[in-house]
């Protein structure tokens, strides 16, 4: 225990004096974070504005729908300039019982959501005024809070990149310089085991990702940005720990073919930025190809990032856990013995 002490106090001490490592392990992601938050601190409300002319209960309706918001106009004529000068998606435009819609065909997405809101609008009152009952009926409720923020996404993912990134990075820089500075040869001679200076060096690495957490959800909680913690988020806590190791795995396996720094930092940043964008990390991967989906359920990180995702922001419980923890665990199996068997004490 002495020498496990003297490692991890060691470990810590050059970590804390270390500007750089402090500022990419801490500051760095944390200005993905407030970037991304910033920008979109102000899209919580996701209707879509479409203009309006004349009154009755299809407008009404419409309102009621919370999807759309109506922005009035005097005639039909101006309504529909502003659609085609593309300052609005559509425009409604009501007489008596005519119902007219203009929309631009350039923005298919919002031309799509509006018509079929209108539409549906438009048959149910007539199915009310034909006095038919519907054969069907529809309900539906959002899974999550409709008051959530785009902060409550965000944080998570970003976080869990902060942990990826400080997990590879630290491993191999580290395992690398040691390596040059004979410091691996000065600790193979000393008496102490390869397993302590493992744990040590594990030990730093997960007191890292906590205090990733807590200053991410700090900043996240600021009234600014306005994160609100759901469910059982405590539970966040144990991935943060599995996925620290998982990822000082694959730092390990860098550190050992590597052999500057240049060369570690080059091959962490290739395996940790495209797995971070095709991960979900800043992007939902929902609407990626399906064969990309497939490949992005292979990298931890997308696990991680639903793990985290599911006890942060929906509330689940420690069901949420099994399928990630279950990955990372696998993965730090199978990606350490690989790294084990690699590893290198000198050039």
């Amino acid at each position: 225990m002495t020498a496990f002490k003297s490692l991890a106090s060691a470990m810590t001490k050059g970590f804390l004096r270390d500007r750089m490592s402090l500022f990419f392990v801490f500051l760095f992601p944390l200005l993905f974070l407030v970037v991304f938050g910033l920008l979109l601190g102000d899209s919580g409300d996701d209707r879509t504005k479409v203009g309006a002319v004349g009154d009755g209960p299809v407008l009404t309706a419409l309102e009621q729908t919370g999807a759309l918001e109506l922005e009035r106009y005097d005639s039909a004529d101006a309504a529909r300039q502003g659609v085609d000068d593309g300052d609005l998606p559509a425009a409604v435009v009501v007489e008596g019982n005519r119902v007219d819609l203009v929309f631009a065909a350039s923005d298919q997405v919002a031309a799509g959501t509006v018509v079929g809101i209108v539409s549906g609008v438009v048959d149910k009152l007539n199915l009310g005024a034909a006095n038919v009952t519907p054969t069907f009926t529809l309900e539906a409720e959002p899974v999550e809070d409709a008051s959530l923020k785009p902060i409550q996404y965000l944080t998570p993912g970003i976080l869990s990149w902060a942990v990826s990134f400080s997990g590879v990075f630290g491993a191999a820089l580290t395992l690398v310089s040691w390596r040059k500075k004979q410091v691996l040869r000065r600790i193979r001679l000393a008496p102490v085991g390869t397993t302590t200076v493992l744990t040590s060096r594990i030990l730093v690495s997960v007191g890292t990702a906590l205090a990733q957490g807590v200053v991410f959800v700090a900043v996240a909680t600021l009234p600014l940005f306005g994160l609100r913690l759901t469910g059982q988020w405590y539970l966040a806590l144990p991935l943060l720990v599995l996925g620290t190791t998982a990822f000082f795995a694959i730092g390990m396996l860098v550190g050992a073919f590597c052999k500057t720094e240049e060369s570690a930092s080059g091959a962490a940043n290739l395996i940790i930025m495209p797995m971070a964008f095709l991960s979900g990390t800043f992007f939902p991967v929902e609407n990626a190809p399906g064969w990309l989906q497939a490949v992005s359920k292979t990298f931890p990180l997308r696990h991680m990032n639903d793990g985290m995702l599911d006890v942060l922001v929906r509330g689940k419980g420690v069901e949420a856990l099994l399928v990630p923890s279950a990955v990372l665990i696998g993965f730090t199996l199978v990606v350490g013995f690989i790294a084990a068997k690699v590893f290198r004490w000198e050039d």
